[in-house]
């Protein structure tokens, strides 16, 4: 049962390996058309050997702060730790993650309204006007 978990993992890790070299000789054709060059197999090879290594660090980190911080899920901060030394890194993913949660908080508020409004053409007595403290006393 283990060795078909291992199989798997190992299928699944040359899957990401190939995806991620794809990518980088995609990126790496872009650039030599924009820039006029040639990029070489073996370059193109070290870019996503280095570029999947890289990745994996940097899961192993996100895991490590999620720990620390006693949650079983990555958050936006750890990321935000993560890329910490880089600031233009840190300001682009900062400025998406608020952007992110802007979004996030529009569509709730959307829903909230249509789930308002359904129930608004359902039951016309949930809109009431809320009865006020001084008016609740008032009526003893």
């Amino acid at each position: 049962m283990e060795a078909a978990g291992d199989e798997q993992r190992v299928l699944l890790e040359q899957r990401l390996r190939a995806a991620v070299h794809y990518t980088a000789g995609c990126l790496c054709q872009d650039v030599a058309e924009d820039k006029g060059m040639r990029f070489s197999k073996q370059a193109i090879a070290a870019i996503a050997e280095i570029t999947f290594r890289q990745c994996e660090n940097f899961a192993r980190d996100l895991e490590m702060f999620a720990r620390h911080a006693k949650r079983s899920t990555v958050t936006t901060e750890d990321v935000k730790l993560l890329a910490r030394r880089s600031n233009s890194l840190l300001k682009y993913i900062t400025q998406k993650s608020e952007e992110l949660t802007s979004n996030t908080m529009e569509q709730k508020e959307k829903k909230k309204k249509k789930s308002s409004a359904a129930k608004g053409g359902r039951n016309s007595e949930e809109h009431e006007a809320p009865v006020s403290e001084s008016e609740d006393s008032s009526m003893a």
